[in-house]
């Protein structure tokens, strides 16, 4: 095998060359294996298609995988929920088992379970690859349910194609999206939230918790029912008609899909499904994750892969999505799911704690998602920094499209907690946020819900806490909300200017919300106080929360159409760490932070290319709660050096605590 291209891009990697090509090895066996079974990766993710329940004719034929089992039964009102030799599943070869029921027995909506018996014992349980499944509100069991309206659902989204020039993605959260108490539809997402993420301005939404979790506060996390829609948010067919419209206004959704895990539960979920613990998950304590109180799936078993494989194909082919945002990477990726590990050299990615089978079902779901769609977006959620995560599969990487910065987040929230930000070193803030792997992009945020979570505070209110409260109104003056507007617009700047890619947003973050984000529970009564979004404090005028709102569509505007096209390179210019100020270009714009809470500068000499600039977007806008101290009329020249007539500088006024963006003019041409 060749030196992978990856490896030749970074010198760095060579001693770790042959663990590599192991790595790679691993990978092109088993799609080999694969295609000697299935034919190609694409017939094999069509599962869905032969297991679970499906019309065909004047029946409906269920299908099932459980080796260990020795009877199944479909129970439901038809038999008075009890076993009856009526519906007793045929076993097949290969551990599979089928039933075949006439539409006159099982209709549109009905509910319904099986029972599973093996050796020694019995249980019910929901189909693994169910489409659909309802929680009743008042015994909170969950049951199976037929779901085959007689109207088909119309696609109107045509050739739509992602925005990913840059990549700029609004994460939501559908039920928790309402200003109401209460758990919030794919509907009302459409009506209501989804005409904002149009104004913000973002090409992209990422969507939690789709897939079935019996547990609403689990954020999505504890899946149960992969291939379900939670019924929580509402049918399938509001799900589809959410990203229908958004496609038809230019907006892609991707799906935060969890394959790094999976919810213990038996009667809802895959756990014990047939008896035995080592069906689809790990046996012994491999299959139990310490720290999430869930099951790892044994990504070597070949029938695992084609249920995981399948749940790819389906969530794209089936509702259109645009790709995932694989959650839990990290896990997968090492034995030691990289909890309480530190990766300080290139020597903790190759040292023989990688899961070689988890590593190779991430290569081969972007090898099948990317052969489905081309302009899929994949996104892998992995603070270890693993090297060709997100290079192409040709390069020898792992196929994924980004990966999420997640150092970004923990470096502001270290900064913020243990440093006044008059000790705050502006050289690293530029190591931090503009360090990236050579040919790998990057999905670089501020804050996400992590941030938001009970137990942890946003940006916004570790920087203004209890004045939140009481300070945002117009009428009011604090010089501690005055520091918070303008270090949040600061540091999203930063952040999303820096960014090689993409950059995310978590709703409501973009306008300061207060609080944390704490769903119904016991310890709360229940409330869904804390599960929603106060929309109503960014729109109302009267309140500093616009101030933010109106920022963050400027800045996301001008990066649509300037400065984080064509991912150009990120220069420093002017890294002042005694005067607290950073300059960096990219391409034909020049970003100016001054971190100083108390100086500013007159006359500034900035180093820039020769020629006419100028300002684009300022934090100390009053559009943007600034005090319109930087005059954004203005045209600056650059000048040449006068003791060196080869370099050019701008004399700048750079207020105290304010950052701008510069664009230099281009030459006009003469005919």
């Amino acid at each position: 095998m060749e030196t992978p291209i990856f490896v030749k891009n970074d010198p760095w990697l060579q001693p770790f060359e042959e663990p590599i090509k192991g790595r790679i090895s691993h990978y092109r066996n088993k799609l080999n294996y694969l295609n000697g079974i299935f034919g190609d990766l694409y017939q094999m993710a069509g599962g869905f298609d032969y297991y679970g329940l499906h019309p065909e004719g004047d029946t409906y034929r269920l299908r099932e995988w459980a080796p260990n089992a020795t009877q199944i039964f479909l129970i439901g009102d038809f038999s008075q929920w009890k076993c009856d030799d009526r519906y007793r599943f045929e076993k097949k070869d290969n551990g599979n088992w089928e039933i075949y029921i006439p539409k006159s027995v099982l209709k549109h909506g009905d509910l319904f379970k099986l029972h599973v018996f093996w050796e020694g014992g019995d249980g019910l349980r929901l189909p693994s690859h169910i489409q659909r499944v309802v929680q009743d509100d008042q015994t909170k069991i969950f049951s199976a349910q037929v779901w085959q309206p007689e109207e088909e659902f119309k696609w109107e989204d045509g050739d739509f194609k992602p925005q990913v020039n840059p990549l700029l993605i609004y994460e939501g959260h559908v039920g928790m999206s309402s200003e109401e108490e209460k758990v919030s539809s794919y509907t009302e997402f459409k009506n209501n939230v989804l005409p904002k993420i149009i104004k913000a301005g973002y090409t992209t939404i990422q969507l939690m918790a789709i897939q079935e979790h019996p547990y609403y506060g689990s954020f999505g996390y504890h899946v149960s029912n992969f291939f379900a829609v939670s019924s929580r948010f509402g049918t399938p067919e509001e799900l589809k008609d959410l990203i229908n419209e958004a496609h038809k206004n230019g907006i892609a959704v991707i799906m935060d899909i969890v394959h790094s895990h999976a919810v213990k539960n038996e009667v809802e979920g895959l756990g014990r499904f047939d008896g035995t613990v080592y069906q689809y998950f790990h046996d012994g304590g491999k299959g139990e994750h310490p720290a999430w109180d869930s099951k790892c799936f044994n990504y070597g078993k070949t029938e695992v892969l084609q249920f995981l494989l399948s749940n790819c194909r389906y969530w794209i082919e089936e509702f259109h999505f645009d790709g995932f945002r694989f959650d839990g990477v990290t896990s997968m990726l090492y034995v030691h799911h990289g909890l309480e590990y530190a990766f300080s050299s290139y020597a903790d990615y190759y040292n023989g704690t990688e899961d070689m089978d988890a590593i190779t079902y991430l290569t081969l779901a972007n090898q099948l998602i990317h052969h489905i769609n081309p302009n899929a977006i994949t996104v892998a959620e992995d603070m270890s920094g693993m090297p060709g995560l997100a290079d192409t599969i040709e390069n020898g990487g792992l196929g994924f499209n980004y990966r999420l910065s997640m150092g970004v987040p923990d470096f502001w929230i270290k900064m913020i907690k243990e440093k006044s930000d008059e000790h705050w070193n502006v050289g690293q803030i530029f190591h931090e946020l503009s360090q990236h792997r050579f040919g790998e992009k990057t999905v670089s945020y501020a804050e996400s819900h992590d941030q938001a979570l009970v137990g942890d505070k946003t940006i916004i209110f570790r920087l203004v806490d209890k004045e939140m409260y009481d300070k945002m109104n117009l009428a009011s003056e604090s010089l501690v909300i005055d520091r918070g507007l303008a270090l949040h617009k600061m540091i999203r700047l930063a952040t999303l200017s820096t960014a090689y890619g993409g950059y995310l947003n978590f709703m409501g973050n973009e306008f300061g919300h207060p609080e944390w984000i704490d769903f119904p529970r016991e310890g709360n009564g229940w409330s869904h106080k804390y599960a929603r979004r106060q929309w109503g404090l960014m729109e109302n005028p009267d309140l500093k929360f616009k101030f933010l709102s109106n920022f963050d569509k400027a800045m996301i505007d001008k990066a649509k159409s300037g400065y984080l096209v064509n991912n150009e390179p990120c220069y420093g210019i002017n890294i002042n760490e005694a005067d607290q100020l950073m300059c960096f270009k990219r391409g034909g714009f020049y970003f100016i932070f001054n971190f100083s809470p108390t100086n500013s500068y007159t006359d500034y000499g900035i180093f820039t290319d020769a020629g006419k600039y100028k300002i684009v977007l300022s934090t100390d806008n009053p559009e943007f709660g600034g005090y319109g101290n930087v005059d954004e009329s203005l045209t600056y020249f650059a000048h040449r050096m006068p003791y060196n007539q080869d370099q050019y500088q701008l004399k700048l006024y750079i207020p105290a605590r304010t950052a701008f963006v510069m664009e230099r003019i281009p030459p006009k041409r003469v005919h």
